[in-house]
């Protein structure tokens, strides 16, 4: 039986806040508003870029207007993309564990909210995209997290039936995600979110990487 371990990516595996509020800050900058701070980013990070833009209008004056999102997200983007993973960082214990879980014959894939491009960019710094055999990010199909087709077209991709998997996630969006799909999830309690990691509901609760092989190997166990 060919398992799969599916990952959210920001908050999850990577901390990408200094070079998301880099990018953010260059937005609001142009529009000359004050630029927000690392702990509210923080706040903001799991809905994708636009969420991201959009959150951080309102606390910096007025609402972003519909039409201008477009032009705010594409500025976004370039700064962005000009420097990838500059400032990212990858959680502690994460590289031992992946390298063990590959070489256990685990298929791993990353169901993640944040652009798909962004995505690619930012695995390519970190030297991370080999490790992964599926990844998805928001702008690649008509719908995205917390709708369960994100995560199933993720599988899907790997080649491993939907009752097979685990997500790990950081978010109130990703316990959706994985209650929508059906699917069990081991929560990070070190990522972005505004609650508490420990009030999601998710079916394993892990203060460091090193501690995910032994979630997941009981909620492994649990399905066979």
């Amino acid at each position: 039986m060919t398992r799969a371990v599916i990952f959210d990516l920001d908050g999850t595996l990577i901390d990408s806040v200094p070079d998301l509020v880099d990018a953010l800050n260059n937005v609001l900058e142009q529009v000359d508003r004050r630029p927000v701070t690392i702990h509210e980013a923080t706040q903001m990070v799991g809905g994708g870029a636009e969420s991201l833009i959009d959150q951080a209008f309102a606390p910096t004056g007025s609402a972003v207007g519909g039409d201008q999102l477009a032009d705010y997200l594409a500025n976004f983007m370039d700064h962005y993309r000009a420097r990838p993973g500059r400032d990212t960082t990858i959680f502690d214990g994460v590289l031992p564990v992946l390298d063990a879980l590959v070489a256990d014959g685990v298929k791993l894939g990353i169901c993640t909210n944040k652009p798909h491009e962004m995505t690619l960019a930012v695995l390519d710094a970190l030297s991370l995209g080999h490790y992964f055999d599926a990844c998805i990010g928001s702008d690649v199909l008509p719908y995205h997290k917390p709708d369960r087709r994100h995560f199933e077209e993720v599988a899907r991709q790997l080649g491993v039936a939907l009752e097979n998997t685990v997500y790990v996630g950081d978010s109130e969006t990703d316990v959706a995600t994985a209650r929508n799909a059906g699917v069990p999830i081991v929560v990070v309690s070190f990522g972005y979110s505004r609650v508490p990691a420990a009030e999601f509901g998710g079916d394993r609760l892990i203060d460091h990487f090193s501690e995910l092989p032994a979630a997941l190997d009981v909620l492994f166990a649990q399905k066979t």
